[in-house]
């Protein structure tokens, strides 16, 4: 007999007793005895040419002997950004197609812009979770609604809601390296701050821990996801790496994109008769640069190199442990990187992002002071695009554009069991959607039409697989469009149409060149008026294309979203109440005390030796902090790490309950007056001093304890309040009218992926 038993189809047979009854136990799926494991390693911001075996000086040996045994693509495709890049990897899909046209960080009101991927869309994880996978992810995921990475969450978008077992890593789209904003599985944890930590040595630490103790209990094949938030900014590495770079670079981009040209010419990364781009527009000579210039860039420069070869040991480190566990054969190693190389940092540099955001400009005769901590903890410092240029060698522009440079990068596939030829390039066309059913296809799983209830879309890549023993074997795939931030561009049967959107203007106002790419590599020869029916004819593709995958409508905001938050969200109240022990608050879902007055009330119960910090919001970078030394309350803001106003109650503090209120009273435009009240009593005011008007930290916060790069320098972290600390409030007013400003400032900038 068959019957229903405790919501499950039970397939046994049940009698009077056990003895009259048949057991029975759901079998659990289980891959082929040959099944292979999958790993997939995402470099951040890494360009087409920044991989020694892709052209660069940059020691990186272990990808490289990676792409000698196994296949280095050099026409692989991906959207421009990083969450959608992301999207299309783990889902097989196009980013508009299963909602995120931007970043993760908003939900715009449109299916295509919803900043999570959609439940009609299963993920890689999720199909190889139900095929009997163990499934692991590190670093970075930016795949989840930044508003909903609260702890409270909801975290049905997190990683273990979609599909892995294990998590160790960060939610947004960058942290600090040295002190990041960390979650273990679905818990926020407080950011490391033990010497010697960096994000990357750690995210190997926990992978290999994580496949170990699956493996001692179990002989499934495992799934590991490894993103690195390298090479994106903050540029941070051991000072070790940092030192090994030293005078690397002094010759200047001019000469150094010249030499990784050329090689890769011998390597046959570009094919022979390749051309190389003209500058940028917006980049100089580096012959016309300052001393203070060329020093100051060729030391950024440096520290990107370091933070790529520490990258590359750590990925060889986990090559190792895989080899001595006898794993690394019939592994499926797949490393791309999600984008071109980052524009971000601006014709100068930065060394701290929060000074861009805030439009503080930070000339190179002034950063020059600072340049020893470049690369280290106290700083936030990304390149300049001079060298990104480099980066991206040699194609066009960079990240965010939908020319070459923004989305033709690297990829590497390793795999000695299913894939024999060794040391190969390829050259088929291909994108990131195509990487899932590559996986599935190698795997032997089918796309569901139904997940979990769920109809699912159809699956939009297509395996790369038929490349594999064949380098010589026509593309399958024959079109591809692009749309990040109101650029476009459309691939067709070697031909490229592209636009460059200028922000704010109509889209029909684009102007659009055509290139011959299979023979024009680098997009130096326009077409457009040799060949004007073929521009219109795939102009009018990429609308066919647009429709097709739900890129409609066409948007060009792009960080002045950040500002933008759900009608019904909870974090638009004045009020935010917070308690100890409720572990690190990630920084976009803080209190938003921009350009407003607002007041910290800490509920404390101490006795006269009870010190520490009761609220650290930001880290090094900026903020502000509100702590107790020797007995006085303290409170200090950071002026983007450059000032710092200091406010000190004249007496100490007594014993016993009592209510410490630090308040911030607006006087003027991203202006204001601290004073500190103690016990119902305004005890010390500041002058008048600035505060951030767009963009307030980098960092998340911290109560009773400051875990990351302090925000003052005046206490060594943690800092932790020894007494008691009931709970802390933020209360802010409504004595502002510039959000939608805030908003349009914000996206002026050319940092978007924070």
């Amino acid at each position: 007999m068959s019957a229903f038993v405790s919501g499950e189809r039970f397939r046994g047979s049940v009698g009077t007793t056990v003895g009259e009854s048949q057991p029975w136990w759901e079998p659990k799926p289980k891959p082929g005895p040959d099944a292979p494991n999958v790993v997939v390693v995402v470099l951040d911001d890494t360009g087409f040419a920044q991989l020694g075996c892709y052209g660069s000086d940059i020691e990186t040996p272990n990808i490289d002997r990676l792409a000698e045994s196994g296949l280095r693509y050099t026409n692989f495709h991906t959207t421009a950004l990083c969450s959608p890049t992301r999207a299309c990897l783990l889902s097989g899909r196009n980013h508009h197609s299963v909602g995120m046209r931007f970043l993760s960080n908003v939900d715009t009101g449109f299916s295509n812009c919803r900043g999570v991927i959609s439940p009609t869309a299963a993920t890689m994880p999720e199909l190889l979770q139900q095929a009997g996978y163990s499934t692991f992810a590190v670093g970075k995921w930016h795949l989840a609604n930044m508003e909903d990475c609260a702890p409270a969450g909801p975290m049905s978008n997190w990683p273990l809601g979609r599909g892995f077992d294990r998590f160790y890593g960060f939610l947004g789209g960058a942290t600090d390296q040295f002190a990041p904003e960390l979650v273990i599985d679905n818990r926020p944890v407080n950011p490391p701050s033990e010497p010697g930590y960096h994000i990357s040595e750690a995210m190997i630490d926990e992978v290999t821990t994580m496949i170990s103790s699956q493996r001692a209990t179990s002989t499934r094949p495992f799934f590991a996801y490894v993103a690195f938030g390298a090479t994106h900014s903050p540029h941070q590495a051991p000072v070790s790496y940092r030192e090994k770079y030293r005078g690397r670079y002094d010759e200047g981009w001019d000469v150094v994109r010249q030499r990784w040209f050329e090689r890769q010419k011998e390597l046959g990364v570009i094919p022979a008769d390749t051309e190389l781009s003209p500058r940028n527009p917006g980049i100089k000579p580096w012959d016309e640069l300052s001393d203070d210039q060329r020093r100051l860039f060729a030391r950024m420069q440096e520290t990107f190199a370091a933070f790529l070869d520490h990258t590359d040991d750590q990925i060889g480190r986990l090559v190792d442990y895989l080899d001595k566990m006898d794993e690394l054969d019939n592994t499926l190693f797949i490393l791309l990187s999600d984008n071109g190389a980052s524009q971000e940092g601006g014709s100068q540099g930065v060394l701290n992002e929060l000074a861009f955001f805030n439009r503080v400009p930070q000339r190179a005769e002034e950063m020059i002071e600072r340049i020893d901590e470049i690369g280290g903890p106290t700083l936030y410092n990304n390149y300049p695009k001079g060298w990104s240029q480099v980066g991206n060698t040699p194609l066009r522009f960079y990240k965010q554009n939908t020319y070459e440079g923004g989305i033709r990068d690297p990829l590497i596939l390793h795999w000695p069991a299913g894939i024999t030829a060794g040391g190969e390039t390829r050259e088929q066309y291909h994108h990131a959607i195509d990487l899932m059913p590559t996986v599935l296809d190698c795997l032997g799983i089918e796309p569901p039409d139904v997940y979990k209830g769920v109809p699912q879309q159809p699956v939009e890549g297509m395996s790369i697989s038929y490349t594999f023993g064949d380098a010589e074997h026509p593309s399958r795939r024959t079109t591809q469009y692009y749309e990040m931030l109101g650029h476009r561009g459309i691939y067709h049967d070697g031909w490229k149409a592209v636009t460059m959107h200028e922000q704010g203007t109509e889209f029909t106002d684009d102007g659009w060149h055509l290139y011959h790419v299979a023979e024009d590599f680098a997009e130096i020869y326009d077409l457009a008026a040799e060949h004007p029916e073929k521009l219109a004819a795939l102009k009018e593709l990429w609308w066919q294309e647009a429709g097709r995958y739900n890129v409609l409508p066409l948007d060009d905001r792009s960080v002045k979203l950040f500002a933008m938050r759900r009608p019904d969200s909870e974090l638009n109240r004045p009020e935010m109440q917070f308690h100890p022990g409720m572990g690190h608050i990630e920084r976009f879902v803080m209190p938003d005390v921009r350009n407003r007055s607002w007041r910290i009330t800490a509920s404390v119960e101490r006795v006269d030796t009870d010190d520490g910090v009761l609220v650290a919001f930001g880290c090094r970078t900026g903020g502000h902090t509100l702590f107790i030394r020797d007995g006085h309350l303290v409170f200090v803001y950071n002026y983007l790490g450059q000032h710092y106003t200091e406010v000190v109650s004249p007496a100490p503090l007594g014993s016993g309950g009592i209510d410490l209120i630090a308040r911030f009273d607006k006087t003027d435009e991203h202006r204001g007056v601290v004073t500190l009240n103690v016990g119902g009593e305004d005890v010390a005011s500041s002058p008048e001093f600035d505060a951030h008007p767009w963009r307030t930290t980098m960092y998340g916060m911290d109560i009773g304890c400051d875990r990351g790069t302090t925000v003052s320098p005046s206490y060594d972290g943690p800092f932790a309040f020894s007494g008691m600390l009931e709970r802390l409030v933020y209360s802010m007013a409504d004595d502002r009218h510039d959000l939608q400003r805030a908003a349009v400032i914000e996206g002026e900038n050319a940092l978007i992926d924070q």
